[in-house]
């Protein structure tokens, strides 16, 4: 096959770069490219217009002009145009709309007063003057903000060449003008910082035509000066006249050569100065670049094609003109739909969320969770409870007192609390409603592809949702009204059929651990077990309830604050009888110490259902019932109150058991699972009248594109893993420069000796100029390649000049389609 590989490893650095630009993602490969850096007027865009062999097509003027990066693809072809890879299809023949667009591209993201940007521009030019080769015109590095630009624009245009020469995978051009000097190149200090070892750089000297007279840079050309392992090669671009007077390139290359092969400094190594060499250079080093990093490259186009087989395997056979595509694509686009929302809605171990809780998950939370929490949070007011409750009792008794806890009291208690019930009852079928409907959306992010597919399935299903939720509504209301039809005072779990109605006394309402505060000469503060029941407090030894200590009587008792002792660390309460009796043998009352003031309150709160309310100057502070309401309260309807109120807490609990284990089986019969039925049997017959099937399956200009180009990454990522194949086997490896002295851009710019070798390549110092002119052939180059300007190993012989040097460890072999260095 010969180097049909090597032929093809520049375009194929192109078509992969094209791919992965337009796709809108990074590739991640790095790959190969040369970087053009250097100051302002450095004269890199000269450089580059020689190249193409076009007049001013990029754009010219003062301070920063280059102000994106360039992505410049050279490829040589018969016909002459240009290209943006943002203007697709449109062929520039005239160059000066070339420059045009990119002014104009440049000002659409920087703005129109000197602002930059990191994001490239990408230019092909095809063209028979041109070698195969792609660089990267990065803008001058400059230390004054003009117009917009920030203060810190120095460093923001340093980080954008960082961004791309630190790069292994790049090779930097480092462009220095001839009349400035080269240890205060910036291009050279910011190459020397990421490519210390000089293996990545080549240096370009322009300007020589500008030097003061009876000075030159023969010594930075014969790489002398600051040595470089690739070398350096020099140029002269036009002049200002010569852009004023649009001077043809052809006759400025002319000049150029006339130039070197008449300097008297420069003529001796003309046949390696001037801009072809330089091109031909280029394309050499960048195509032996490529295939140094080809192992690596290999790999991570490798694991590339492996993350793309998936997401391309349905573009594969994608035939737009099938007159069967668009049915066989909207039943399979309905079937994966629900094949999704119903592993949404079930749970499947594909795709699981990490981050959020999402679809059946988030409905399972608000049956087990949020609704139970919603139960809970309807906290009956004790205080307006109670008040209700004794306002029934009277109510029922009428004139009469009554002996016994009436019924009716109770039941119309409870039913009023059944009907809070339905507030979160519906607002759990809102949540179930809104979740089901972001799954809906989740599922039919797949049909992106086709937007009025998307669209017409998203409303019909969450249609159909919004139908079944009024529905189930109905159904959970029914359920509520089932329960006040009939209230079951016989079911198992109700404490009054077994225990409450036959003997309300032994109720406990309250047990834990109290202290009682008696002064030291009476024995001192005690601790014991504490019973409180509706209608007496007794205390015992220990919680075993077997030694009881006193039983108090609640008839005619009320509490009241007691300030903590200043020694004491408890916090304490007290009971005494309103009629001004002993409570405790001699104590007209005693004092109750807890731990902390939340146990006092929650003490005083059960206190408060067994009907012993704190004294009458208290009870705003504590939020206790009425003046009013104490007096009317007498011992036995305290006692019936307190029955009732522990029946209410009883049965209530009896019923929200029951909702909380009927919503979801409503939910999930009347609404999930008929969702999921109707997806599976009837969506793709709404779809059908819903609208031509054509404007349906109508794709997405975005989807289009997409498919286009995950198909050209893929099939460029493909072909690229073959040809790399090839060249692997087919190809010559050429030695890597041998490394030379690197302590340059120091302050004396003088060379130190160890790196002279380079003196070999010119004539002794004392050999007089014309002799030097009259030499017929350039120094052997140090590569085999004659595209490399670095010195010659010093210990190699001169030899012919006409002949090819040989590399010592191999015969010596000619890469193809390079000349062998033999001048004109």
């Amino acid at each position: 096959m010969g180097n049909r590989g090597m032929e093809d490893l520049i375009p194929l650095i192109n078509k992969l770069q094209d791919a992965f630009s337009s796709i809108g993602q990074t590739c991640n490969l790095d790959l190969p490219q040369i970087a053009v850096v250097g100051g302002q007027s450095a004269g890199k865009s000269s450089v580059l217009e020689n190249f193409v062999g076009r007049l001013d097509f990029l754009p010219r003027g003062s301070g920063i002009v280059t102000r994106r990066p360039l992505i410049l693809q050279l490829v040589n072809s018969k016909a002459e145009y240009a290209e943006f890879l943002h203007c697709k299809g449109r062929k520039f023949v005239d160059f000066d709309e070339v420059r045009q667009e990119i002014e104009a591209e440049t000002d659409r993201l920087t703005g129109s007063n000197k602002g930059i940007s990191p994001i490239p521009i990408n230019l092909r030019v095809y063209s028979p003057n041109v070698l195969n080769l792609t660089l990267i015109d990065l803008p001058g590095m400059t230390k004054v903000p003009v117009g917009d630009q920030p203060p810190d624009i120095e460093h923001q245009i340093r980080d954008m060449l960082l961004q791309f020469i630190t790069k292994e995978s790049c090779l930097i051009l480092a462009v220095t003008p001839a009349n400035t000097d080269l240890a205060n190149s910036d291009a050279l200090k910011i190459a020397k910082e990421v490519d210390p070892q000089g293996l990545r750089t080549i240096g370009v000297i322009t300007k020589l035509d500008l030097m003061d007279e009876g000075t030159d840079a023969q010594d930075i050309l014969e790489n002398k000066l600051l040595p470089l392992r690739r070398g350096y090669i020099g140029v002269v671009n036009r002049s200002q006249k010569d852009i004023d007077g649009k001077k043809d390139i052809r006759v400025a290359l002319a000049a150029e050569r006339k130039f070197f092969l008449s300097h008297p400094s420069y003529r001796h190594i003309a046949e390696r100065m001037g801009t072809p060499h330089l091109q031909k250079t280029l394309n050499q080093q960048l195509t032996n670049h490529i295939r140094d990093t080809l192992p690596g490259l290999r790999s991570k186009l490798q694991s590339q094609l492996l993350s793309l087989e998936k997401e391309v395997e349905e573009y594969k056979n994608f035939r737009p003109d099938d007159p069967t595509r668009k049915t066989k694509a909207l039943l399979q686009m309905v079937q994966q739909f629900g094949v999704d929302f119903e592993k949404c809605i079930e749970g499947s171990g594909d795709q699981v969320d990490t981050s959020n809780l999402s679809g059946g998950a988030k409905i399972n939370r608000i049956f087990h969770e949020r609704f139970p929490f919603e139960l809970v949070k309807m906290e009956f007011d004790e205080k307006e409870l109670r008040k209700e409750i004794s306002y029934a009792i009277k109510n029922i008794h009428g004139v009469r007192t009554g002996l016994f806890t009436p019924d009716l009291a109770f039941e119309a208690i409870v039913k009023k609390q059944i009907i809070k019930l339905k507030e979160p009852c519906l607002k759990c079928i809102d949540l179930v409603i809104q979740e089901l409907i972001n799954t809906v959306r989740q599922c039919t992010n797949k049909l992106t592809s086709y937007p009025r597919l998307r669209e017409e399935t998203e409303r019909i299903v969450t249609t159909y949702i919004r139908e079944r939720d009024s529905k189930t509504k109905d159904q959970v209301l029914l359920l509520i009204d089932i329960e006040l039809s009939y209230i079951n005072t016989n079911h198992e779990d109700f404490i009054g059929f077994h225990i409450q109605l036959l003997d309300s006394r032994v109720q406990v309402i309250r047990r834990g651990w109290l202290t009682i505060n008696i002064s030291i000469m009476k024995g001192g503060s005690k601790e014991y077990w504490f019973v409180l029941t509706a209608e007496s407090l007794s205390w015992y030894k220990d919680d075993e309830e077997k030694e009881k200590k006193y039983m108090l009587p609640l008839d005619n008792l009320k509490l009241r604050d007691v300030e903590k002792g200043f020694m004491s660390s408890k916090h304490v309460f007290a009971i005494f009888n309103t009629e001004q009796r002993n409570v405790y043998k001699d104590l007209r009352q005693i004092e109750l110490a807890c731990d902390t003031q939340e146990d006092v309150d929650s003490w005083k709160a059960s206190f408060l259902r067994a009907g012993v309310y704190p004294e009458k100057d208290q009870t705003e502070n504590e939020d206790a019932i009425t003046p009013g309401d104490t007096v009317s309260m007498d011992p036995q309807l305290e006692r019936q109150v307190e029955t009732i109120r522990n029946l209410v807490d009883s049965y209530i609990g009896i019923v929200n058991k029951s909702i909380r284990d009927l919503m979801p089986k409503t939910i999930m019969h009347l609404m999930i699972n008929s969702a999921k039925d109707f997806i599976h049997s009837e969506l793709l017959a709404y779809l059908y009248s819903a609208g031509d099937q054509g404007s349906l399956m109508e794709e997405s200009a975005e989807q289009a594109q997409r498919r286009d180009e995950m198909l050209r990454m893929y099939h460029a990522l493909k072909e690229a893993l073959v040809i790399i194949g090839d060249i692997s086997t087919t190809t010559i490896s050429t030695p890597v420069p041998p490394p030379v002295d690197d302590t340059w851009i120091a302050k004396d710019p003088s060379p130190p000796p160890a790196s002279r070798p380079a003196s070999a390549t010119g004539p002794p110092p004392s050999r007089p100029p014309g002799v030097r002119g009259a030499t017929t052939g350039a120094p052997p180059p140090l590569n085999p390649s004659p595209a490399f300007g670095a010195p010659p190993v010093p210990s190699r012989p001169a030899g012919d000049p006409n002949s090819v040097p040989l590399v010592p460890s191999r015969p010596a072999r000619v890469p193809p389609a390079l000349p062998p260095g033999i001048p004109r």
